[in-house]
């Protein structure tokens, strides 16, 4: 019986989980659920996890715009174990999550701050929603297209949203310092 059960027909066989997501792109033709319009869909899984260039061309100019900012603001206060990760197979209703994490409450809202304060000043926006300022512990800036969580080093091994996440291709940029 290679079926599900009895008179059950074949599960497809599929080589890869690349395999399955390209079937269900075409499956999907192109058609994002948020809003109907037409979505440019990523590179293959591997290509993004080689380089951070094929990662991030795929965005919308705005989406990796804002990555950049982040990026840049959570480099800058010295954020660490930073990571962009690229959700776009997996959730609809936004495209990435970046995560840093600081050593205290004091360091987590200044990465916060900053990353803030790079995202207005490239892009002229403030964050939709904004979470947990005042425990310092996890601070949640929404930019609806692009979530960033920075954390202090406790509540990132305690939460594990890379593990949560762990199926989606990573990023992890060099530090510019």
């Amino acid at each position: 019986m290679d079926g599900f059960g009895v008179g059950a027909p074949k599960a497809p066989g599929f080589a890869t989980c690349e395999a399955a997501l390209r079937r269900h792109r075409c499956c999907l033709s192109g058609v994002a659920f948020r809003g109907g319009a037409p979505r440019a869909w990523s590179s293959a899984l591997s290509e993004s996890l080689n380089s951070s260039e094929t990662f991030r061309s795929s965005y919308t100019p705005f989406v990796a715009e804002l990555v950049d900012a982040a990026l840049r603001g959570a480099d800058e206060k010295l954020g660490r174990d930073t990571v962009v990760l690229d959700l776009r197979e997996f959730v609809d209703s936004f495209d990435a999550l970046v995560l840093s994490s600081g050593r205290n409450d004091r360091q987590v809202r200044s990465i916060a701050e900053e990353i803030e304060r790079q995202v207005d000043l490239v892009l002229g926006v403030k964050p939709q929603h904004v979470e947990g300022w005042t425990a310092g512990e996890w601070i949640a800036l929404d930019y609806g297209d692009v979530i960033v969580h920075i954390f202090d080093e406790a509540a990132r091994d305690y939460y594990d949203l890379e593990h949560l996440w762990s199926a989606a291709p990573a990023f992890r940029p060099q530090p510019q310092r």
